[in-house]
């Protein structure tokens, strides 16, 4: 009977296995943490003040760069166009986990 490992094989292979396991665990943990934070029901939607300061373009859909009233800047991901210096509304919405994102208001 033929042995297709050998004890020197594994423990050479065992850096590339213990970071791929590591990788894929985290992408599990993103993923779930995802899937919790779409289930919170949302708690508020408050109106905020803002400026379009930038845009990236990836595959069909913008991410803003925005800065709101108060100085700070969010990334915004949506499918609309915006003109770039404009003021415009969007919407921070807060959900019942803490979770907090920030969307244009349609």
């Amino acid at each position: 009977m033929s042995v297709f490992w050998t004890w020197d094989g594994l423990k050479r292979n065992a850096p590339g296995v213990i970071l791929f396991i590591g990788a894929f665990a985290v992408m599990i943990m993103l993923a779930a943490n995802k899937w919790i934070n779409d289930a919170s029901p949302i708690r508020s939607v408050d109106t905020v003040e803002a400026n379009v300061e930038s845009v990236r373009l990836d595959h069909g859909r913008g991410i803003y760069l925005v800065s709101i009233e108060n100085g700070s800047s969010v990334l915004i991901d949506d499918d609309h166009p915006h003109l770039i210096g404009s003021r415009t509304n969007i919407e921070r919405v807060t959900r019942d986990n803490g979770f907090v994102f920030y969307r244009f208001v349609n």
